[in-house]
């Protein structure tokens, strides 16, 4: 089983580059990205993991101009560092899907290759 899945990090500090990486899905990696409690915002095919306080963490204004741009409507700011992967057609994990990374790559001016 795979638990081992391409993500798009979107880092709350704006110095910090926005970037793709493999990410091992396990509580302490999620808590690690979320600098503590996990939080999760899910759409059709996609999900983002965050921290859903921002207790210690900086607003994150690149991942919510993206979640907002890929068509979810946000009631709370965004804080720390967002992770974002895929929706396996079971609930489960995927790599983040093709069309987020393209959107990413155009509101932020970057190449983000997988």
């Amino acid at each position: 089983m795979n638990t081992s899945f391409n993500a798009l990090v979107v880092p709350a500090r704006l110095t910090h580059p926005v970037h793709i990486r493999p990410v091992a899905l396990d509580m302490a990696a999620l808590q690690r990205v979320a600098a503590g409690e996990v939080g999760l915002i899910a759409s059709r095919d996609w999900h983002v993991y965050l921290s859903p306080e921002g207790i210690g963490s900086s607003p994150n204004v690149r991942a919510e101009v993206l979640i907002r741009e890929a068509g979810v409507d946000l009631e709370a700011t965004v804080h720390g560092t967002a992770m974002f992967l895929g929706s396996s057609g079971h609930g489960g994990e995927a790599d983040v899907p093709r069309h987020l990374i393209r959107l990413a790559e155009e509101l932020f001016d970057l190449p983000l290759a997988a």
